[in-house]
């Protein structure tokens, strides 16, 4: 594992397609209907929490286990978007056995306009 340091950086994106969020509501059972019918523009929104999935290489790169996680989803995504994921480690503190860090992340659509915003603190372990 790299050493982690307080300010380094992370990028990751990816392009949700229908196919992710029927596959979601098939594993989760959330169906609600901006997941699975489109609106008045021909656009079904992506679950929330796909989304913030964006973030989960870039933890797991690291192999980080959060233990608590503070999210605001700022607009929606729809099938066909890009998200990009900037996540900065904010807290590296060593602890027994474990690297104890805190990451901020902010992910941005294909036009840059700011969709979801997080605060996350869990471990890596030594």
């Amino acid at each position: 594992m790299a050493e982690l340091k307080i300010g380094q950086k992370a990028v990751y994106e990816r392009t949700f397609t229908l196919k992710d969020v029927e596959a979601f509501a098939a594993l989760t059972g959330d169906r609600g209907k901006h997941h699975i019918q489109p609106d008045k523009e021909g656009r079904v929104m992506v679950h929330g929490l796909i989304t913030l999935s964006v973030q989960t290489k870039l933890a797991g790169d690291i192999s980080y286990i959060a233990r608590d996680m503070t999210v605001e989803f700022v607009r929606p995504v729809f099938a066909g978007d890009t998200v990009r994921a900037e996540s900065t480690i904010t807290r590296v503190e060593r602890g027994e056995g474990r690297l104890n860090v805190a990451i901020d992340s902010v992910c941005f659509n294909q036009r840059g306009k700011e969709v979801l915003r997080s605060k996350t603190s869990g471990i890596v372990r030594l």
